[in-house]
């Protein structure tokens, strides 16, 4: 799912970076889940299900202060919701 054509994807050694000017998504592959760095304050989103943690001063890699891990397709659309968040943000 695109959110609009000017995202960019960046394949790192480690991750999947989507970006605008900046990162807003980054994506980590592990064996049985991903775990999503979101690119904004915890203190900014918007989280009515509470699925994201507050990572702020961990230093994980990724950029922001927002992790949350996907396990299963169904969660998908829940997860679409934050990223669109940080990407509106940065689209501003």
């Amino acid at each position: 799912m695109n959110l609009s054509p000017a995202v960019k994807k960046e394949y790192k050694k480690l991750y999947v970076a989507y970006k605008l000017d900046t990162n807003f998504v980054n994506i980590v592959f592990h064996k049985k889940r991903l775990r999503i760095s979101i690119n904004m304050k915890f203190s900014e989103i918007n989280d009515p299900n509470g699925i994201c943690k507050d990572i702020t001063g961990l230093g994980r890699l990724g950029n922001g202060d927002v992790e949350l891990f996907m396990e299963h397709k169904d969660e998908l659309n829940q997860i679409m919701e934050i990223a669109k968040q940080s990407y509106d943000a940065q689209a501003e």
